[in-house]
């Protein structure tokens, strides 16, 4: 069974000109760190069950709410959320705790923010552990462009930044109702719907799929986004083309070991070139769909330490 210990009580730390709220638990194994980095629209403590395996198993266990969640600093600026702001956040984090590098694991925005933490920042990042969202090639065009050619323009990464506070504003005037929509067991659609924009889902009434959440749980999101609004979180999509400027001179080959794990009815699409930019990765699928740490507790915590073992090892 998933150890269900109470998540631990925050602490504010002052990095990088802002302030974290940050959850940690197994101080007492200074010196072996693993930075747990959320998705979108989530919160630390989407890493609930993961943070006491973590530390049992003789981690210590940092989980920020990143810049625009929880208790964390909201700036104004946009661009205050571009991967430059992101990442330089949690190597911040480190200097913070003392560590010159520590394994980072992401889910969804938290993967891509980890994907590129490790190109920006290679000497900080030992290892690799991220969640639905594979390694993004940097192709010829920006990224929110692409997508708008492809998909046109109601695909929510698309529509977030070409109509700024439309979504917001429908997120958080329903609140509640958006999150206990999203936060459900997915059913595999007949086929594809990128079009599908997130302002939808917030205002659907019967939603498909078992929720992953206890109403506890998804109380300490809804608190959480009540208080804050969307606005901050939505802004990290709206630098994905100017994080494509910022990527452009780096090497984009990463060399760390490296765990990918998908769900497989997550919507989410597979990387079909994984390898070639992630060399030294393993792959797994489970039988879940997007939410996977939350849907699948502990599978997930088997599957990651039996293979951060197996690192340990080598």
């Amino acid at each position: 069974m998933v150890n269900q210990t109470e998540f631990p009580e925050p602490t504010l730390v002052s990095v990088n000109g802002v302030d974290l709220e940050v959850f940690e638990a197994g101080r007492h194994n200074a010196g072996n760190p693993i930075v747990l980095c959320h998705g979108w629209p989530e919160h630390a403590s989407s890493w609930r069950h993961q943070v006491p395996a973590l530390a049992a198993a003789g981690y210590h266990v940092i989980v920020p709410n990143q810049r625009g969640y929880g208790n964390s600093s909201r700036p104004t600026e946009v661009t205050d959320y571009d991967i430059q702001h992101l990442s330089g956040d949690l190597v911040a984090l480190l200097d913070h705790y003392g560590y010159e590098d520590a394994t980072f694991v992401g889910h969804d925005w938290g993967a891509m923010v980890v994907w590129w933490l490790t190109l920006l920042h290679p000497n900080r990042v030992n290892r690799v552990i991220n969640l639905s969202v594979p390694y993004q090639e940097r192709g010829e065009q920006p990224w929110i462009e692409f997508m708008e050619g492809v998909f046109g323009g109601d695909l929510y990464f698309v529509h977030f930044n070409r109509q700024p506070g439309v979504a917001d504003a429908v997120l958080d005037e329903n609140t509640t109702q958006f999150l206990r929509n999203m936060y459900r067991k997915n059913v595999p659609p007949a086929e594809p719907q990128p079009g599908m924009a997130m302002i939808n889902v917030a205002r659907e009434e019967t939603p498909l799929g078992e929720p992953i959440m206890s109403d506890s749980e998804l109380a300490v999101f809804v608190s959480a986004f009540e208080s804050t609004g969307f606005t901050g979180s939505i802004n990290w999509y709206r630098n994905l083309d100017r994080n494509w400027h910022l990527l452009a001179d780096v090497d984009p080959i990463i060399q760390q070991p490296t765990l990918m794990i998908y769900g497989d009815q997550d919507p989410v699409a597979r990387s079909e070139n994984l390898t070639e930019f992630v060399p030294n990765v393993e792959v797994v699928t489970m039988d879940c769909g997007h939410w996977i740490q939350q849907e699948k507790p502990e599978e997930t915590n088997q599957t990651i330490l039996r293979w951060l073992e197996r690192q340990d090892s080598n």
